[in-house]
Formats: C-alpha cells, sequence, structure tokens
C-alpha cells in the first residue's frame, strides 16, 4: 500500500467512532476524503449506507478503505494510521506507557460508553434505576482518570489516541446527564486543553453546530467550539 493512494472515510454527524477517526487523521495530517452518510434524528441511519452495510458486519461507521484495504473499526483505524505514518506518533514510545494508553482507549469505548448509551433517552428520569447505575458508572470512571492523569498533560502523558477516545466519549456522556464533576479538577483542566488543540476543535465543533442545526442545546464547553 502507498501512502499517495486516495483514503476514504465513512462517518455520521453525530458517530462518536467516526469523529475518533476523523480526529486522528487531522492530527497525523493524513489527507482522505470524508463521505458523511445520511442520518435524520427520525431514523437515524436507516437506510443504511451500502458501503458501510458491505464492508462491517455491525452496519455502522467508521469505515475506511484505502486501496484495496477496507477496515471498519475506529481502534484499527488508529493502528493502520500509527502504521501509515508514524509521525507524529499518537501511541506513546515507552512500552509500558503505550500498554496504558491503549488500555485507557479500550475502557473508554468499552467500559465507560457502554454507561452512556444506557442514558439514551432517560434525561428527564433521574430516579429511574437504570439512570442512577449509568451515573454512578461513569462518575467511577471520571474518578479513575482523574487519579491516573495526575500532573500529567494528557491521559497517557503525551497527547495518544486514549485521549481522542475519551474526548468524544464524555461528550456524549455530558449530553446525557452524566457530566464530568468539580471534583475532577484536573480532569476537566485536560478537557479545555484538548478543545484547544485545532484537530478535536475541527471535528467536534462540527458536530457541536450539527446539534445546534437539529435545536439541541450544546454544553457549555462543546458550544465553545462551535
Amino acid at each position: 500500500m502507498t501512502a499517495d493512494v486516495a483514503i476514504r472515510l465513512y462517518s455520521g454527524p453525530l458517530s462518536m467512532f467516526g469523529a475518533k477517526a476523523e480526529i486522528a487523521f487531522a492530527e497525523k495530517g493524513i489527507p482522505f476524503e470524508l463521505v458523511m452518510v445520511p442520518f435524520t434524528m427520525a431514523r437515524l441511519y436507516e437506510p443504511k449506507h451500502p458501503e458501510v452495510v458491505r464492508i462491517n458486519p455491525k452496519r455502522q461507521v467508521p469505515v475506511m478503505i484505502h486501496g484495496d484495504l477496507e477496515i471498519a473499526d475506529s481502534t484499527q483505524i488508529f493502528e493502520y494510521l500509527e502504521d501509515l505514518k508514524p509521525e507524529p506518533p499518537l501511541w506513546p514510545h515507552s512500552i509500558e506507557t503505550r500498554a496504558r494508553a491503549r488500555q485507557i482507549e479500550m475502557l473508554s469505548d468499552e467500559v465507560y460508553f457502554p454507561h452512556i448509551v444506557k442514558l439514551f433517552g432517560l434525561q428527564d428520569a433521574p430516579a429511574d434505576p437504570v439512570t442512577i447505575a449509568a451515573r454512578e458508572g461513569a462518575a467511577a470512571f471520571y474518578d479513575r482518570l482523574e487519579a491516573a492523569i495526575g500532573d500529567k498533560a494528557y491521559l497517557a502523558g503525551d497527547f495518544s489516541y486514549a485521549d481522542i477516545a475519551f474526548y468524544m466519549a464524555q461528550i456524549f456522556g455530558e449530553r446525557m446527564g452524566a457530566p464530568i464533576g468539580a471534583d475532577c479538577p484536573r480532569l476537566l483542566a485536560w478537557r479545555d486543553r484538548m478543545g484547544g488543540r485545532p484537530a478535536v476543535r475541527k471535528v467536534a465543533g462540527a458536530m457541536g453546530r450539527y446539534l445546534v442545526g437539529e435545536g439541541r442545546r450544546l454544553p457549555a464547553f462543546l458550544a465553545a467550539l462551535t
């Protein structure tokens, strides 16, 4: 595979996982063609885009095509981009630190975000046991990262894919009623640093503008990026 072959990325205006890939491309400075698949608040991604259905058994974005290579997972896209263009590195060089960054990225997707998914449609039901349990799970995750970040600028030290993953996930956490609280000041400061990165501002800002266009209210930190 040669670097001069065009890359196409299929994403969606409210796809957390697609946004992860978009930020990674921008941070790496890798040119790509962005295809936003059809999406509406009423029907979501139905009917599914035929290329997404063909490539991804889960029928979800993101889907990346580079020549004859097809990838249908945001973390695998991260790994591919790192091999394709090692500089600037978005996984830490240290074996131990890289393992920690990979763990945070995985936990963000597989442990934290499922709590947030349970809150979809329950913003007006704070006493629902599902709501309570999901918010408690999210809060425990915030506490874990607050302790882990310490005095570091980013979650695993240097800026990495771990930061991209959790930043996009916590946008949905904030919108669904599980915000990062004042008891996590280091995590809130980290979020401000993330919002100052041009790639993050571009992608998250576009998501914010889409939500505004749909009449949705934005968290203050996201509104500042639009």
